[in-house]
């Protein structure tokens, strides 16, 4: 099979499998254990040996993966990229019924969505569920896997003006219908037969609409992919599979998956938070180093912030700038913003450029026009709690943020590529 092609449908069959934050975790977890990687605990001390590769957990929607080299490590090689996608949750109490005929779930937004596309899909549920089993309480992962809810448009006869542009009212219009008011069955009563418990045992939830549209190659010569969610799941594929294959000898090499970033990163999960801080440093005491050791691997360590990037669109071309146009399938975008919305700067834009070659993957830029403001991203909030120098990457795609996106079917190969070299590059020897 054709080495672009077999890189998509891994990717698709990964975003297929695993609906929401909580399962992307749990999965990498199972390729990193399958890998020899070692599960660490944050609640007991860090025992860590040169030459073996471990993986630590926080939330069970972030999750930190690293390999120590066998001999002395001079810093960090990190990637960071994000579990997490706009979506809606689903309200506690959630159940509203509507003229004594419906029953609909109060559901909010979660991140900034393109709204639009919800609508008339078949939707699913997925998330956890905290249970009491005997005096403990337990984490459950649920997938509803089945066309459970449905977000019906309102009829065009309704609303002359829908094609003109509507404002969509986050409580009023994207409540999905649920069930019929005389089917008496309630949404705890299908949790809690997909889990195999009782109603009574059932806590707490966090719970999330699921996009029901299975993941696809496309196009007239298969060259493009379709699946929700490649924002950023994209990135935090193929730098799992990356870190996994990669021969680091000089650094210690670390993929960081955080929660979060779509509504500001600042939970406990999140790249503002001091997980990456708190790893790198046992990782450091572990090894023997003191703080005066940190600080010095730090100095000389390199992030990788990897976040998809906007492709020049086919139909929207005036939307991208006169000069950086990136394109899907057209290799690695690198990202950059005069108001420092991305870390890329001279220096860490060089070194990456420079590791690209060495990969042989094609590189490409993007800046927004000079009149659209940009969204950050994880570079520069890890900052705040781990300075180094750092370079902001994707992959171009069309439509971020619907449920249902769209990219390159040789970009996820290109990216995991480019970070395989990244891991095994000694840095200090592209500077000083």
């Amino acid at each position: 099979m054709d080495r672009y092609l077999e890189s998509s449908k891994r990717l698709i069959n990964f975003l297929d499998a695993n609906p929401s934050p909580f399962h992307v975790i749990a999965a990498l977890g199972k390729m990193y254990e399958k890998a020899g990687f070692k599960r660490l605990s944050e609640k007991e001390r860090f025992e860590v040996k040169r030459g073996e590769n471990y993986f630590v957990t926080r939330n069970n929607s972030s999750i930190i993966a690293f390999r120590v080299p066998e001999g002395d490590f001079k810093g960090f090689n990190i990637t960071s990229a994000h579990s997490d996608s706009p979506t809606f949750k689903i309200k506690v109490n959630a159940e509203i019924k509507v003229e004594n005929n419906f029953v609909k779930l109060n559901v909010e937004k979660y991140g900034g969505m393109l709204m639009a596309p919800w609508f008339d899909r078949p939707l699913g549920i997925a998330g956890r569920v905290m249970i009491k089993n005997g005096g403990k309480i337990e984490e459950r992962l649920l997938h509803i896997d089945r066309d459970i809810i449905m977000m019906p448009s309102l009829a065009i006869h309704m609303n002359r003006e829908a094609n003109e542009g509507y404002k969509y009212n986050a409580q009023t219009d994207t409540q999905p219908v649920f069930a019929e008011l005389s089917s008496k069955i309630s949404l705890l009563d299908i949790l809690a037969r997909e889990l195999g418990v009782d109603k009574e045992a059932i806590l707490d939830t966090d719970l999330f609409l699921t996009n029901r549209v299975k993941g696809t190659v496309w196009g007239a010569d298969n060259e493009f992919i379709a699946a929700g969610r490649l924002d950023d799941l994209q990135c935090v594929f193929a730098g799992a599979e990356s870190i996994i294959e990669a021969k680091n000898k000089t650094a210690i090499a670390v993929h960081c998956v955080f929660d979060n970033e779509e509504v500001g990163s600042g939970t406990k999960q999140g790249a503002a938070s001091t997980f990456l801080k708190d790893v790198l440093l046992r990782i450091n005491k572990a090894l023997g180093g003191d703080e005066e050791s940190y600080f010095q691997a730090v100095a000389r360590s390199f992030m990788v912030s990897a976040d998809n990037a906007h492709s020049i669109h086919p139909n929207y071309t005036e939307k991208a700038d006169p000069c950086n146009r990136p394109m899907v399938n057209k290799g690695v975008v690198v990202k950059y913003n005069a108001n420092q919305k991305y870390t890329t700067d001279a220096v860490s834009g060089a070194v990456f450029r420079d590791i690209c070659a060495e990969a042989n993957v094609p590189v490409q830029t993007f800046t927004n026009r000079s009149d659209v403001a940009g969204g950050s991203t994880l570079g520069n909030i890890s900052n705040t709690q781990v300075s180094l120098n750092a370079v902001d990457i994707g992959m171009a795609q069309w439509a971020m943020h619907s449920p249902y996106e769209s990219g390159g079917v040789k970009d996820t190969y290109y990216l995991k590529t480019a970070l395989k070299q990244f891991f095994e590059t000694d840095i200090s020897t592209k500077l000083d």
